[in-house]
């Protein structure tokens, strides 16, 4: 299903668009992805709408085949912003240690002081970040879209498990024109 429309209050969520995971090659343009963020980003901008940019410094504790290969944590330049994420002006700036945006962060927080009722998804990767932000703002009631052509995988395959079998239960799906489209009504 495709995005039918936006809340009033929407907030677009950037998810981890930093140096460490545009940097471990995607299956789609990382450029690319990073090009749709900022449109949908400065759309927001010219309507005043909430922006958030989430940025991963971390994981959580416990031994994983993951940590194992980062045992002293992730570099410093892993979280650097991309440099035309980090320009976008006015955003609330998330630091997380964990998969999704919402555990262990004041996201919630500071979403629901602002009354937004909704999230628009963009960033990497699909099946980490992407998708785990995604369950946590639906369990949370927000209404979720995702930006399906600004987001990306390492892996072409988990990728599109995710987009055609798991997105479809939490969110609305939506080209970056769709939902420039949606912000123009």
């Amino acid at each position: 299903m495709t995005a039918t429309a936006l809340d009033p209050h929407t907030a677009l969520v950037l998810i981890d668009l930093q140096n460490g995971t545009l940097g471990r090659g995607l299956v789609h343009q990382s450029a690319d992805i990073v090009a749709r963020s900022v449109a949908l980003a400065n759309a927001f901008a010219d309507r005043d709408m909430t922006i958030v940019i989430v940025r991963a410094t971390g994981t959580p504790a416990g031994r994983t085949e993951y940590s194992a290969s980062m045992p002293d944590g992730f570099p410093p330049e892993f979280a650097e912003l991309h440099p035309d994420i980090d320009a976008i002006g006015s955003a609330v700036r998330v630091d997380k240690s964990s998969w999704g945006a919402f555990v262990g962060t004041d996201l919630h927080g500071e979403l629901s002081a602002r009354g937004i009722t909704q999230v628009v998804l963009a960033g990497v990767a699909t099946s980490f970040g992407v998708e785990s932000s995604a369950r946590e703002a639906y369990d949370l009631g927000y209404n979720v879209a995702i930006a399906i052509d600004a987001i990306s995988d390492a892996r072409a395959a988990s990728h599109d498990h995710v987009v055609s079998s798991v997105f479809p239960a939490l969110a609305e799906l939506a080209t970056t024109d769709d939902i420039l489209a949606l912000l123009k009504k």
